[in-house]
């Protein structure tokens, strides 16, 4: 321990230390402790169900994917987006349905009149032989350093989501040749600088609809809905706060497929994007599934039906596709309140 004699005294707080009330410090979890002693393990798995049922959102660092492999992923997309209208509008569409597909957008419902402020590309992505082929051709490395980062991200969804059934008390094979046959969609964000970041729309409040989404940014603009203390952060009893960035590190939100899983024990985490008025930011938000038929239920072993019966209707991703098709998201409508069982 460090002798408090040498510690410099401070009369303000170092701005390097200084936490805005707008921002909130996510769990950070390492792991590496996942592949250690039993007692890391299980200290790691607690952190994890610890972060599941108050945020719904953690921090994972020393997962095994490289900064080269994160950067050129990043670059990549960058690159994409930098392409001239004649190449990227090969992808354009506003078919949810598409494996591969550009747009302009948030909003996918075909009478949708509210713009927002960011452009997409979409692509599935495992198993990446059978869809890399699909994505765009130019730039000449996309298909390569982005196919790499998404194999890697698959590895780190199954060990995450591998620790996340532990931590709900199931076995460990629960669901897990599911998984690995799963889907993977990555979703390609850039968000340009905006003149009126203030009154621009942002991005629709929303949950994702899968078990799992993992990102990475290129700078901080994530907000997600924390709870107040009076209710679960479901808009109601919430306050808006951007996401703490840590350096090396990929994001992990609980999607709503966890929430059907875990009937409920887990809440999928509301978020949004906020804007800048004078830099570009990109985010891969790398979504992981079953697959697209495949229903989630919940599992028999967390549905009591004294103490918790079933919530959650059974859905599949093809379900929550036509859901997007037919309703306006934009106005507030949510695929998971679809799903909760009215007592």
């Amino acid at each position: 321990m460090e002798d408090d004699r040498n510690s410099k005294e401070f009369s303000l707080v170092p701005d390097s230390y200084y936490l805005s009330p707008d921002m909130v410090d996510m769990p950070v979890i390492d792991l590496a402790g996942l592949n250690q002693s039993p007692i890391q393990r299980s200290s790691i798995i607690q952190q994890i169900r610890n972060a599941c049922l108050q945020m719904g959102f953690f921090h994972i660092i020393n997962h095994g994917v490289s900064r080269s492999v994160m950067e050129k992923a990043l670059n990549s997309a960058s690159d994409f987006f930098h392409l001239p209208d004649i190449e990227k509008n090969k992808f354009m569409s506003r078919d949810v349905n598409q494996p591969v597909r550009y747009g302009t957008s948030l909003m996918d419902s075909v009478d949708s009149r509210e713009q927002f402020w960011r452009v997409f590309l979409k692509h599935y992505s495992h198993p990446l032989d059978k869809w890399v082929g699909s994505w765009p051709a130019k730039p000449p490395h996309y298909r390569e350093e982005m196919g790499r980062y998404c194999v890697e991200l698959q590895r780190v969804a199954m060990e995450v989501m591998g620790a996340i059934r532990e931590s709900l008390g199931l076995d460990p094979t629960y669901l897990s040749e599911k998984l690995e046959s799963g889907m993977q969609v990555m979703m390609v964000n850039r968000y340009p600088p905006c003149p009126q970041p203030d009154i621009a729309a942002l991005g629709i409040p929303h949950s994702d609809y899968c078990c799992i989404t993992i990102l990475l940014q290129s700078r901080p603009g994530l907000q997600i809905m924390v709870s107040d203390g009076d209710g679960d952060g479901d808009g109601e009893n919430g306050t808006w706060k951007l996401v703490q960035e840590v350096e090396g590190a990929l994001q992990v939100h609980v999607g709503d497929q966890l929430e059907v899983l875990s009937n409920g024990l887990y809440k999928s985490v509301l978020h949004r994007v906020t804007l800048n008025s004078q830099k570009t930011r990109l985010s891969l938000a790398c979504f992981h599934s079953l697959a697209m038929d495949e229903r989630m239920e919940c599992a028999e072993e967390l549905v009591d039906e004294q103490l918790r019966p079933n919530g959650y209707k059974g859905s599949s991703f093809r379900d929550f596709l036509d859901f997007l098709s037919a309703n306006d998201t934009a106005k507030g409508k949510s695929f998971i309140d679809t799903l909760k069982i009215q007592e």
